[in-house]
């Protein structure tokens, strides 16, 4: 008789995930959670409800299309996505992916978390239709802070849940001359004399193309050179009197993963956008706010990520039978989980972190200590999680064996997808230079540092923590002697990214210690042997290599460097 495999199936993404139920507990005490749980166990059921799964499977097979023009030869450029990208997004909306920040609800302060959450729970199953949410999300909390009373109804659709008025928005940055490199940016802003700004230029990357509206930058006419001559301005696709504003598109990027999300290159020719403040040049300044948020919400798609990846592998190997025995009862195979496991347990930690103190900085009662906590876990808590993401998920299909490569098993294009954690809004070497910035301005490292130091002090003495409370002391030490002792040549920057990396490993473990204790009092230790684990692994990266004439060969085939003759 054929033998045929019984198919995993995915939990339910709430039920199922310990490690955020108690994390969310954890952060916002048993009131909230009792109030949140709800919405959270709908989110979690619906996010792999069958019918979900088979919108996302749609539309990653069904990609954008552009439409340059219509029937009669007129140049509309229009977008066209699968019907199922848009339900996926409407779902989403609907249960307050956008909204929830924003509303008066019971969670005060807490919201953030409680919204980390859902997204986390969300964003899997979107199809990425999490990438316009980041943007929308960000758009809006910039338009709040630095926009103007012309900014208010647009931060309305922006926030709404009814799916008939909702917006979303794009974030058009990137030019040929550069990505991180913005002070090098073409495009221009021209004052006409009807008191209407007009952008010229070309935006190289631009994510959820399909957005009614958009934030960019653009420098106007007589504005320095540089990054302090750029302002930022809003852009709609559509102008108040319904006609198109004039935006081209040249193509449609043809990508790795994110299939299913537009990414276009486009061409402003004379579009009429908004001044978001005033033209003066602090555009930089101002959409920093919109980054820092969107760096928050890429580590929620990384943690995401992670959770899917973990929840297919245990699924697979709760079915998968070898030898006689169930996968998950071979030791092998479980320590593989157990370090997807705790990766996901590292992600989640510094996540929520950051989603909690973003909610005290958006709700006026952070500290000047928390703002700068936050400044500097934002840049490591993208960073981190990232990489972790890349390497976990390609971990999870490995543990699906060949199906996992197929592409209807659903991994690849999970896979796929979470490749792009690293690239979007900064690199890991982009970050870690932003971090060293950060820490030369106003000490953002050093903040961090002392934040994890005051973490473990709480749990000194608790037996369930002791070995990794030691361990993250012991790395807390080193990285403070490495900003003590940072000398101003390039050697700084080639171990940013290392010391980047350990600084947000050594904090995700000293958060772990701190609810790992607080778990253990209440007959739950697992957390703990999560902190442990993280500790044992290393929590500082290797240092950065010293011969730097390695990382270049010519390509002449010369037999030495010029570097390496000198």
């Amino acid at each position: 008789m054929e033998f045929l495999q019984t198919p995993p199936t995915l939990p339910d993404a709430w039920k199922s995930d310990r490690f955020l139920r108690e994390s969310v507990r954890f952060l916002v005490g048993d009131e909230v959670f009792d109030a949140a749980e709800p919405d959270l166990a709908e989110m979690g059921a619906l996010a792999v409800d069958p019918r979900t799964i088979a919108l996302a499977r749609q539309a990653e097979n069904e990609p954008p299309r552009h439409i340059p023009y219509s029937t009669w030869g007129e140049r509309i450029d229009e977008i066209e996505v699968s019907p199922a990208y848009v339900a996926l997004g409407k779902l989403g909306v609907e249960r307050g992916v956008t909204a929830m920040p924003y509303e008066a609800g019971p969670y005060g302060p807490s919201a953030r978390v409680i919204w980390a959450a859902l997204v986390t729970l969300w964003g899997p199953s979107s199809a990425l239709y999490s990438c316009p949410v980041a943007m929308t999300d960000a758009a809006a909390r910039t338009l709040l802070v630095h926009g103007g009373p012309s900014d208010l109804e647009v931060v309305e659709r922006l926030t709404t849940r009814d799916t008939e008025r909702a917006w979303t928005s794009g974030q058009w940055m990137t030019e040929m001359t550069g990505g991180s490199d913005v002070g090098r940016t073409e495009t221009t802003a021209t004052l006409g004399p009807d008191g209407v700004w007009r952008l010229h230029g070309i935006k190289w990357f631009t994510s959820a193309t399909t957005s009614e509206v958009a934030l960019t930058l653009a420098r106007p006419e007589g504005a320095q050179e540089g990054s302090r001559g750029l302002s930022l301005f809003r852009i709609h696709r559509f102008n108040e009197d319904g006609t198109r504003n004039s935006i081209f598109v040249r193509r449609l990027k043809d990508k790795l993963g994110t299939r299913s999300l537009p990414t276009a290159e486009l061409e402003l020719h004379g579009a009429i956008a908004h001044p978001v403040g005033e033209p003066d040049g602090g555009g930089v300044r101002r959409i920093a706010t919109m980054l820092n948020l969107t760096r928050v919400h890429n580590a929620i798609g990384a943690a995401g990520a992670l959770a899917r990846g973990l929840a297919w592998a245990r699924a697979y190997a709760r079915e998968r039978e070898v030898f006689g025995r169930p996968l998950h009862t071979f030791p092998a195979h479980k320590a593989t989980l157990t370090d997807l496991a705790v990766d996901h347990a590292a992600a989640l930690a510094l996540v929520l972190r950051s989603a909690e103190l973003t909610g005290r900085v958006e709700s006026d009662i952070a500290t000047d200590d928390e703002r700068n906590v936050l400044r500097g876990l934002t840049p490591i808590t993208k960073l981190a999680t990232a990489r972790w993401a890349v390497a976990g998920t390609a971990e999870a299909m490995e543990c699906l064996g060949g199906v996992g490569y197929c592409e209807d098993s659903g991994l690849p294009a999970l896979v796929r997808n979470t490749h792009v954690m690293p690239i979007w809004e900064g690199t890991t070497n982009v970050l870690a230079l932003d971090l060293l910035r950060a820490t030369q301005r106003s000490g953002a490292a050093a903040a961090v540092i002392a934040d994890a130091r005051a973490a473990v002090r709480e749990v000194h003495d608790d037996p369930f923590v002791t070995e990794a409370v030691r361990e993250v002391e012991r790395a807390l030490d080193h990285l403070e002697h490495s900003l003590a002792t940072t000398a101003g040549d390039e050697s700084v920057e080639a171990g940013a990214r290392t010391f980047a990396m350990g600084l947000a490993t050594t904090y995700a473990c000293a958060r772990l210690c701190v609810q790992g204790a607080w778990a253990a009092r209440r007959d739950d230790t697992r957390t703990s042997l999560a902190a442990t684990r993280l500790a044992r692994r290393g929590l500082l990266a290797p240092p950065a290599p010293e011969e730097l004439a390695l990382g270049m060969d010519d390509p002449t085939g010369a037999r030495r460097s010029e570097s390496l003759e000198a």
